[in-house]
């Protein structure tokens, strides 16, 4: 079957691997065909040839793990060993291994979920990126006639921004270096900032500040920072993105003076969550039309990456479907 790696820095590799079969099933888990997969931030240190924690990633200049380090995937159930999924399923959700860049994916079922048909799998992946931003703010107060900022405005930003401004928020201001003008308004940004978090924070009125902050960008220190600075007393902040580095130097002094409280953590409970994604965006049937920018071919996943480390602003989510 196939399969893709990174084999060095940027750089995709097409190999033939064994088949993945029902006999390698252990209990909870399933064996999925193949639809589709979505390219999320958080991939993209990996085709940067950055080493990550998990097992496999042994390479000598980059990963060189077989479909790594794809997680969003939408795929059919072959076999299962999971008593909630069973063969020609239509599922959506994590490969837990991050190794769905291949044929066949074998992954817990915990974390899939059946989705709507009628959905284009290219779609469809964009559950999983919801899944996620929901049960986020099921930990944030409520929504409801706030000031929610969002700092960065990919695809996990602006599905923030969505979710938010559908929960009630008063104001929602986006804050992103490119200029994402013409899709912000489409997921309910009233203020669409275009502009580094540092730059932004520093301008703050304190009328302008937010009572709560959404970190969405990760993969380095200063941004948790840039939120807790923009953040109004008594406010939220909440850490999204993902964290490559032990330690986050943070402001305690704000933190503390302004009786601030800090959020962060992975999504739990997952087979739920996706249910809820799927009842959200039908409930919003223009939001995964809208979320869903450009879709490549299983042979061009080469060209999917080069394009999500691009700064293009008008691109929102990138889908890889076979």
């Amino acid at each position: 079957m196939w399969s893709y790696r990174i084999i060095a820095p940027y750089l995709f590799e097409r190999t033939d691997i064994p088949d993945k079969t029902a006999a390698d099933l252990t209990r909870g888990h399933v064996l999925l065909r193949f639809l589709a997969a979505g390219v999320c931030g958080s991939d993209l240190p990996a085709f940067r040839g950055v080493r990550g924690r998990l097992p496999g990633d042994d390479g000598r200049s980059a990963a060189e793990k077989d479909g790594f380090p794809i997680h969003e995937v939408a795929g059919e159930v072959i076999a299962s060993r999971h008593p909630d999924h069973r063969p020609g399923d239509l599922v959506v959700g994590w490969a837990s291994g991050f190794d769905g860049l291949m044929e066949r994916v074998i992954s817990n079922g915990d974390g899939l979920a059946p989705y709507d048909p009628a959905l284009k799998p290219a779609q469809a992946v964009g559950l999983q990126p919801l899944a996620c931003v929901l049960y986020a703010c099921e930990q944030l107060p409520d929504l409801t006639g706030r000031h929610v900022a969002v700092i960065g405005q990919g695809s996990i930003g602006l599905l923030f921004s969505y979710v938010a401004k559908a929960a009630g928020a008063r104001r929602v201001t986006g804050v992103d270096p490119v200029d994402r003008e013409n899709v912000s308004r489409t997921f309910g940004v009233d203020d669409a900032v275009r502009a580094t978090s540092d730059r932004w924070a520093s301008r703050l009125t304190a009328a302008d500040r937010a009572d709560v902050v959404i970190e969405a960008v990760g993969h380095q220190v200063a941004t948790l920072n840039h939120a807790i600075s923009a953040t109004a007393p008594g406010g939220t902040v909440f850490y999204f993105g993902v964290a490559d580095d032990d330690a986050y130097p943070i402001n305690m002094r704000a933190m503390l003076r302004n009786n601030l409280t800090l959020k962060s953590g992975v999504t739990l409970d997952r087979r739920r969550v996706l249910g809820d994604a799927g009842k959200f965006a039908a409930r919003h049937p223009e939001l995964l039309e809208a979320y869903l920018t450009h879709t490549f071919a299983v042979e061009d996943v080469q060209a999917a990456f080069d394009l999500a480390c691009r700064p293009v602003p008008e691109r929102v989510k990138i889908a890889i479907a076979r």
